[in-house]
């Protein structure tokens, strides 16, 4: 039972990592909350599943096409409803606020558009579900190959972030956006392209979900309290603390179904989260701002 729900909550916590850290870029640089966040995960995850059973095409390489396009309505998105915003915000908590309002309005569109769709219905489709022994355990060889690209492409934002020179401008603006600006940095490109790099990562997430869970237009929400919870214990735009603190969050959730009861699964992450917020307000890995 230990190895089981060792692999379970590895393969579950890795997608959760890797979700947060996209939250936690868009977030971290362009100050703008995005409570639609979950929304491209589900929709990458429905339109993967509707290719998928139209072409039958590895639903891995369909991400190839999704992962762009939700890119690109990220970017879009951003600079069609979010600029506006960012340009009469006087001061950066209006900007926070004024964006949480319009994303949140943003998810029920959303949302109303899959359900319009797509139903209310669970939705599933099979792939890779081959058993995989490893030691005593058996896992499902979709989850394997869905951590393992989690893993991956983790690794490759985070040596963007920290390798390149673009990497570095968005880091800048998530520290000091006016002392970027004073560098030569285009703060409004950077905010832009952080809140796309971010969509397309829910959305790689909702592709490598949807091989292995059941979902509905309504899961999105959970998705990005999720992340939210994440990205708040991490300390926001800590990029290493959402990994790390991602793959915690489906450790415990995995152990805690295996050796308590599923139901309380979601009582014991918010605990936790309640007691890391008692005991570090800034997040386990932020640093309080003096």
């Amino acid at each position: 039972m230990f190895m089981n729900a060792l692999l379970s909550g590895l393969t579950l916590g890795g997608v959760y990592a890797l979700v947060a850290m996209g939250l936690t870029i868009q977030y971290g640089v362009s100050r703008s909350l995005n409570l639609g966040y979950g929304e491209f995960l589900i929709g990458a995850a429905f339109a993967v599943y509707v290719l998928f059973g139209a072409l039958g095409i590895s639903p891995y390489l369909l991400a190839l096409v999704v992962v762009p396009v939700a890119f690109g309505l990220s970017w879009l998105i951003y600079r069609v409803m979010l600029t506006p915003i960012l340009r009469r915000a006087r001061t950066p908590v209006a900007l926070e606020i004024d964006s949480l309002l319009l994303t949140f309005g943003l998810l029920f569109a959303m949302m109303g558009i899959m359900l319009l769709v797509f139903g209310s219905n669970y939705t599933s489709y099979t792939y890779l579900s081959v058993p995989v022994r490893i030691l005593d355990a058996t896992v499902a060889l979709n989850r394997l190959v869905s951590f393992g690209a989690a893993v991956v492409v983790g690794a490759l934002a985070f040596a963007f972030l920290m390798r390149t020179r673009t990497g570095m401008a968005l880091r800048a603006v998530a520290v000091d956006p006016v002392g970027a600006q004073l560098v030569g940095i285009d703060v409004k490109w950077a905010a832009g392209l952080a809140f796309a790099i971010g969509g397309a990562i829910a959305a790689l997430g909702g592709v490598l979900i949807s091989t292995y869970m059941t979902f509905t237009a309504e899961m999105g929400v959970v998705f990005t309290m999720k992340a939210l919870i994440v990205v708040i214990m991490a300390g926001v735009g800590h990029v290493v603390g959402a990994l790390l603190v991602g793959l915690a969050l489906g450790l415990i959730e995995a152990f805690v179904a295996a050796y308590l009861d599923p139901g309380l699964t979601v009582a014991v992450i918010y605990a936790v989260f309640l007691l890391a917020l008692i005991v570090r307000p800034v997040g386990i890995f932020g640093r309080a701002v003096r």
